[in-house]
């Protein structure tokens, strides 16, 4: 357990409380206490790399009126990351089913194919490009999130699926009268919240920190987590440096917990706790 504690734990405790320092030139951080780092990195003061914040983004309304988005770059992270989550959610799932209950020529292929990594991101951010020159920035980062990380929504449904009798819950079902979806969506599903939670949550915590097809598809409007993550690591201070990867550990915290709570609340209508 301290092993774990120190391991795991100790790194980012640290960097969180160095997100909170005006000073670090020894072991630890010192003049604890100021929250410049944060500010500079959210935005909310200008100073010298101002851009590398997560900005603004104006949207206009009708009727003359406009709504400013603050941490623009945060905002637009979370849909498109969330989204390519859905994909996968809604291939992923139904792909781990097929392997996991039935038994036909080419399975064995098909499971080696659904699981492997598709291309590296920088590869398949030059076919985006030179396939799709004209795809906008946001639909090119959700497809593409959702192909690079399906094989991990399935690998984590398939352990699920694999856990459980799905041909003696399907007969169940059935004799009692449930049609095919239905006992797909309310008995099958249901059993395997766990490992969609798990593959939703993996999905989207990759997906949110994926830099090199981010890099290689971005053109224009708010920037991905990833590239501001980029953009803060390589020309900020260490402390700015430090806050911006709190920040980022904080937002994955607070996803996790948003999604089980979420998948726990949604399984438990129609089907099985």
């Amino acid at each position: 357990m301290g092993v774990t504690v120190v391991f795991l734990i100790a790194p980012v405790a640290l960097t969180l409380v160095a997100s909170f320092a005006g000073d670090w030139t020894g072991v630890f951080p010192q003049q604890l206490g100021t929250l410049d780092n944060w500010l500079h990195v959210l935005g909310l003061q200008e100073s010298v790399g101002a851009q590398r914040a997560l900005g603004s983004a104006t949207i206009d309304l009708p009727g003359g009126y406009s709504v400013t988005i603050m941490g623009a770059s945060l905002v637009f992270s979370l849909g498109v990351a969330l989204f390519g989550v859905l994909i996968n959610l809604v291939v992923g799932v139904p792909i781990a089913y097929a392997v996991t209950r039935y038994d036909f020529p080419g399975v064995g292929w098909l499971n080696t194919a659904a699981v492997l990594p598709l291309v590296p991101g920088v590869i398949l951010g030059i076919a985006f490009l030179r396939t799709y020159p004209g795809l906008p920035s946001a639909a090119a980062l959700v497809i593409g999130y959702s192909l690079l990380k399906i094989p991990y929504m399935i690998l984590a449904v398939q352990s699920s699926f694999e856990s459980m009798d799905l041909r003696q819950l399907e007969e169940s079902a059935r004799s009692l009268g449930a049609s095919w979806p239905r006992t797909f969506l309310t008995v099958i599903v249901p059993n395997a919240k766990r490992g969609i939670l798990s593959g939703a949550i993996v999905c989207w915590t990759l997906a949110a920190a994926e830099f090199n097809f981010s890099y290689m598809v971005y053109s224009r409007g708010p920037r991905p987590f990833s590239i501001f993550l980029y953009n803060n690591i390589t020309n900020s201070s260490i402390l700015q440096t430090a806050a911006a990867v709190s920040l980022y550990f904080l937002i994955v915290a607070g996803v996790t917990v948003a999604l089980q709570a979420t998948g726990q609340r949604g399984f438990s209508i129609g089907g099985v706790r």
